[in-house]
């Protein structure tokens, strides 16, 4: 892997690490043989090297039961599996035993969607115990004038209203996953060529407006790695683009402000070769010195 990073001015003493991924099946990630692992490692042989503290996933596609055996009993795993069998689904690890557990972004429309789903943990500080909830979030990817787009719309409002009370409820928390949204020209590679596409629409935008402006939520890995294109963390299977890094930065760590002080790096572990990736995705990895 071939880490980016950025850098801050945390001054706490315990290193907490939140890793994010869109696994887009995690069992084809966890395999080390065919085209999807190539000569490089699964994600299995990623995850034992990388010493994380919380893990998100996204696109799991796997039943509960899966997802508990992949991961292994070195885990406390939180998993929202989708109503359709062989779509979405989020889950989030952690290394200690959660205080709360809550599915759903609050709406019934989305209830068996598997995009959403928050956990509460307690974390040392330099100044004692705190709790902290960790989201995975898996925003829907859309289509421009369709019922698809209508349904992303109708997501993002509700994650709108959940971001305030979260906002409100919680000093440290965290927002993480595939939120389908370029925010910005630096976001997107060939930004021009995509202002008509779900993913780039100006109303899509705008929700992130919102989430960084009133709402006062911390991108913090554009907050990290400054104002520079990219660093870019999906790409498309077809043709050159993981070659040529004409990618989109669409996965996200978004923090209270609270929690987006103690952020000290950001890296996309990005693989080595095209024929190394075990995802169409690469993780996002954020330490924070609390």
């Amino acid at each position: 892997m071939n880490p980016t990073a950025g850098g801050a001015a945390a001054t706490g003493t315990r290193r907490l690490r939140v890793a994010s991924v869109n696994v887009n099946g995690i069992r084809a990630a966890f395999r080390t043989t065919g085209v999807r692992a190539g000569n490089g490692d699964g994600m299995r042989e990623w995850l034992a090297a990388r010493d994380v503290d919380v893990l998100t996933l996204q696109e799991v596609r796997a039943p509960d039961a899966v997802v508990h055996d992949l991961l292994g009993p070195d885990w406390y795993v939180a998993h929202a599996e989708a109503g359709a069998k062989g779509r979405a689904g989020v889950a989030v690890a952690t290394r200690v035993e959660p205080t709360a557990t809550r599915i759903g972004i609050g709406e019934d429309y989305f209830a068996t969607a598997g995009r959403w789903i928050e956990v509460d943990v307690t974390v040392p500080t330099a100044t004692g115990d705190a709790a902290l909830t960790v989201v995975s979030a898996y925003v829907h990817s859309g289509e421009a004038g369709t019922a698809r787009q209508q349904d992303k719309y109708r997501f993002l409002t509700a994650m709108e209203r959940r971001l305030a009370r979260l906002r409100a409820d919680a000093d440290l928390a965290v927002v993480t996953g595939d939120l389908n949204v370029g925010h910005t020209a630096r976001d997107i590679k060939n930004w021009k060529g995509n202002v008509t596409r779900a993913g780039f629409l100006p109303e899509e935008r705008e929700y992130f407006d919102r989430f960084f402006g009133e709402h006062g939520w911390v991108d913090v890995h554009r907050s990290l790695a400054g104002d520079v294109d990219g660093p870019y963390t999906w790409w498309s299977m077809r043709g050159a683009a993981f070659d040529n890094d004409a990618g989109w930065r669409i996965d996200y760590q978004i923090a209270t402000p609270e929690l987006a002080r103690a952020a000290t790096t950001a890296s996309v572990d990005r693989a080595a070769s095209w024929d190394a990736r075990w995802s169409d995705h690469a993780p996002l990895v954020i330490d924070y010195l609390l």
